[in-house]
């Protein structure tokens, strides 16, 4: 990444801090984005992160210090605020509108949209906002639903271009988008950058974050620990700057376990319309599988296929020697079977309801005595899975929307765990959003419900992820499986070619 092409400051933090009851959130933060700067701001989950970017986009308001929009120190009360002082955000959960067009979401809630509709301005504006992004083959008169989740990413961050912010806040943007959809987002951060707009850039992927950015800002535990040039660290120092003491360690291979040997699960010829043709696995109690392959490569139709999501599938699902019938959520929850989306926002969480609502939501009828709750019983099961989760007791009765991505996707999986008539567990992108700290926690819940003897299948874009938590991988491209991989047997090279190129099973020269 070339030096800012201005040094003036487009936005300066002073000593900002922000408490959540008892919960200090952000303690004393301060640094500074230039115009013409892509600044990184990263750190662990719970760091405080979510709320130094709530802060800058109106959301919610610091409780000491200031925040200094081109030196004027008025207060950002609202998003509308935000946006008329040109910030612009693109949230790492979409906010698209499916059942609109391509068009209408870009322009939706704009604040300098004219009162009279120019049709042949705002097309040709839309035109070429997806172009920069690199949607030149979408017409603006496209269904959002219709494009993939990678797609609809990008038609956000041609919203937030479109509004003309001076300062660009992009909250894990590339989460769910392919390496080719990942340039392209690239691509237009640099331009924007050079235009002399300052972008906070918010990322776990640290590759991407030494590759990209001008400066990275850490916190920790809610308070700074350093603002960096990002050509002076490298991925080590940037970890042990976001995790302190806390290093990843290497993860032993999974034993055999739970409820006898053999195969839990047996899958033949899955077919999803004509996304998703001929899968099929094997897979034993007690073992993590996962399908690697980009965005688009069938892994999420096979999961949603799985857990009764998709009414066009076919083929055979067996679980426990009893074939499932598929495209009914019913039948897949009474064959054993728990599915988390990749969106925990909208296929998920309860965000308004408290953390204890959340954890307890899947499994009333346990805390029951016929038609009434058991209060007790009810409190007692809920701190227990925050226990499990290594999330505080005293944030119970919290709202989730006030929670970290991590802690959110934590309490996601925390709803599934303790359910030992649960015989598969499939998880789509598990630790979406979510920071080095995060992971390996998520990672080892993970482990810990393959050890109970559930079968665990997971779908994910990311290397790093798949060779940390798999022990067999089942590589995928264009709904077809592409190879199969003992852990130990396959590296990055191998994983990153089969799922970019490689060529099908049975596929002739």
């Amino acid at each position: 990444m070339n030096d800012p092409v201005e040094s003036r400051n487009l936005i300066d933090l002073d000593a900002v801090s922000r408490s959540f009851g008892a919960i200090r959130a952000v303690d004393g933060v301060s640094f500074q984005v230039r115009a013409g700067e892509v600044h990184a701001l990263c750190g662990h989950n719970g760091a405080g992160k979510s709320t130094v970017v709530k802060m800058i986009t109106g959301l919610v308001q610091p409780d000491g210090g200031r925040i200094l929009i081109n030196g004027d120190e008025s207060p950002i009360r609202s998003p509308q605020e935000a946006q008329r002082r040109g910030i612009a955000l693109v949230d790492q959960e979409l906010s698209v509108v499916p059942i609109l067009t391509v068009a209408d979401n870009i322009l939706l809630g704009g604040m300098d949209e004219p009162f009279v509709n120019r049709p042949r301005a705002a097309r040709a504006r839309v035109r070429e906002l997806l172009d920069l992004v690199g949607l030149a083959d979408v017409d603006p008169t496209d269904s959002t639903a219709d494009l993939s989740m990678g797609g609809r990413q990008l038609v956000e961050i041609a919203r937030a271009l479109g509004r003309r912010a001076k300062l660009l806040v992009l909250d894990e943007p590339t989460a769910t988008l392919s390496s080719n959809e990942i340039e392209h987002v690239f691509t237009a951060v640099r331009q924007v950058a050079a235009s002399g707009c300052g972008v906070i850039y918010v990322s776990h992927r640290l590759d991407e974050v030494l590759e990209l950015c001008n400066r990275v800002t850490v916190l920790r535990d809610g308070k700074l620990v350093d603002t960096a040039e990002a050509k002076t660290i490298d991925i080590d120092q940037l970890v042990s700057m976001m995790l302190g003491d806390i290093a990843p360690a290497p993860v032993p291979s999974l034993p055999d376990a739970g409820r006898g040997a053999g195969r839990a699960v047996r899958i033949k010829d899955l077919s999803v319309g004509t996304r998703t043709s001929g899968f099929g696995l094997e897979a034993s109690h007690g073992h993590v599988y996962a399908l690697a392959g980009q965005v688009g490569s069938g892994a999420t139709e096979v999961l949603r296929a799985m857990a009764g999501l998709e009414p066009t599938a076919y083929g055979l699902v067996e679980i426990g020697g009893k074939r499932m019938r598929l495209g009914s959520p019913g039948a897949a929850v009474k064959s054993g079977v728990s599915y988390l989306s990749n969106d925990r926002k909208g296929d998920g969480l309860f965000l308004g309801l408290s953390a204890r609502e959340n954890l307890i939501s899947t499994r009333l009828r346990k805390v029951s005595r016929g038609p009434f709750i058991n209060m007790a019983a009810l409190r007692k099961t809920a701190a227990k899975l925050i226990g499990i989760i290594r999330i505080g007791t005293e944030r119970l009765p919290e709202p989730v929307l006030n929670f970290s991505g991590g802690n959110q996707q934590k309490i996601f999986l925390g709803r599934t765990l303790e359910v030992p008539e649960i015989e598969l567990l499939l998880l789509d992108e598990p630790t979406r959003g979510v920071d080095v700290k995060g992971r390996i926690e998520i990672h080892n819940l993970i482990r810990d419900a393959a050890r109970d003897g559930t079968t665990v299948i997971f779908a994910s874009t990311e290397i790093d992820e798949i060779l940390d938590l798999a022990d067999d991988i089942v590589t995928m491209r264009s709904g077809r499986i592409v190879g199969r991989h003992p852990r130990g047997e396959v590296d990055t090279e191998l994983l990153l070619a089969e799922m970019t190129h490689g060529r099908p099973e049975g596929a002739t020269s």
